[in-house]
């Protein structure tokens, strides 16, 4: 496993309703194609940093992610060729202020405070199997856990879809979205992003 650069991205690219179990809970259609947004780089902390509940905000939620991170600045890459442009694969957390997304009608502000994207702990070159699990434990119990194979749209459909809309630079992020079970946070838990064969990814919260 590599570690993360400690430089940021240049920008963050998270994908929307993307596990069909996740779109069943949410009584939400499939989406025909990937719905995606924007963090900011401001956003991102490490493995053991701390999430900061901004004040006023309401509910924050926790959202488990696998991330993609890209090796290779890249451009209207085909699917076939999109695993070049592919540095490895990490742990997130699309932490969201819920009631800021339900008041703004888009994501902007709900999705980009400071330290609203934990990542790592490093970069895992291997992509993990279909069968791999994304799963999250807030406080020791599981909340999240859903295979990677219940993805709408896989992580490379992601990196060519993306690449047709923007230019992909070395050590941007791609977040493929959440499983069902999003849930709230509350200063003093622990919140863990575990994937297998990628790593854990553990936060504290204040």
């Amino acid at each position: 496993m590599a570690h993360l650069s400690s430089g940021s991205p240049s920008k963050i690219i998270a994908v929307g309703l993307n596990y069909r179990s996740h779109a069943a809970e949410l009584d939400m259609p499939v989406p025909k194609e990937p719905v995606i947004f924007l963090k900011p780089p401001s956003a991102v902390i490490g493995a053991g940093d701390t999430i900061v509940l901004p004040p006023d905000a309401g509910r924050i939620d926790y959202e488990a992610e696998l991330a993609v991170i890209v090796g290779a600045t890249a451009r209207n890459l085909s699917r076939e060729n999109a695993a070049g442009a592919v540095l490895g694969y990490a742990c997130a957390n699309d932490i969201t202020a819920r009631d800021l997304q339900a008041r703004d009608g888009q994501w902007t502000r709900s999705k980009s405070f400071d330290t609203f994207c934990p990542l790592g702990p490093g970069v895992e070159v291997e992509p993990p199997p279909p069968e791999a699990r994304v799963e999250l434990f807030l406080n020791g119990e599981r909340r999240q856990s859903s295979p990677l194979s219940d993805m709408i749209f896989p992580p490379l459909e992601l990196v060519s879809f993306i690449s047709g809309i923007m230019t992909l630079e070395r050590g941007d992020v791609i977040l493929t979205g959440t499983p069902p079970g999003v849930g709230a946070l509350t200063a003093g838990d622990t919140v863990t992003v575990r994937i297998d064969g990628i790593g854990e990814l553990v936060n504290s919260v204040r």
